[in-house]
């Protein structure tokens, strides 16, 4: 699993490099944010993409052992968590090398987390019922997340967007709100 976060090390660096200099963020700001938006953003993606063909893969364990079905989808949800603690452990590090402290505010991620993968547990379950019925939907939810991805601010930070355009694109978002109740304690908000 270190493979991969040095693997998400490298993408940070390199995106917060390129992105901190593009939209005229101070580093010190910016790679934090970015940072616990990447992480964030991959265990959503990897659970819900994973959660589509959760039955479909376990189709021999199904039809040979007689369990929940929704043992399957936790079995998803845990092995990604275990990889987004993993991956975490790069948060602590942006925060030591700008000397970025935590506020008290920070242990209120911790209720974020938990509701994040309460809504990730869901949807993970409920595509997983739609995509075992029908095939194609794996797909589709793969493009939406590749769209989703680009009108979440992940790499780009919402205070950039004019006043009209944020009230739109953000609130109608639900990603924007699920990676927020993490995030936002965690810089301090």
């Amino acid at each position: 699993p270190f493979w991969l976060t040095i693997s998400m090390g490298v993408l940070i660096g390199a995106l917060g490099f390129v992105f901190s200099n593009l939209f005229g963020a101070p580093m010190k700001e910016f790679l934090p944010f970015l940072t616990i938006g990447l992480i964030l953003w991959a265990l959503i993606t990897t659970v819900l993409n994973e959660g589509c063909t959760g039955f479909t893969e376990a189709e021999a364990i199904i039809k040979q052992i007689s369990l929940p079905l929704f043992i399957h989808t936790l079995r998803i949800l845990w092995r990604n968590l275990v990889i987004f603690a993993h991956n975490l452990v790069i948060f602590p590090l942006v925060l030591l090398v700008f000397w970025v402290p935590l506020k008290a505010t920070a242990f209120l991620s911790i209720i974020g987390l938990v509701l994040l993968i309460i809504n990730l547990t869901w949807m993970a379950l409920l595509l997983g019922v739609f995509c075992t019925r029908y095939r194609d939907i794996p797909q589709i939810v793969s493009n939406l997340l590749q769209v989703f991805f680009y009108l979440t601010p992940i790499i780009w930070m919402p205070h950039l967007l004019p006043k009209r355009a944020s009230m739109l694109l953000l609130n109608a978002n639900p990603f924007f709100h699920l990676i927020e109740i993490v995030r936002a304690p965690l810089l301090g908000s």
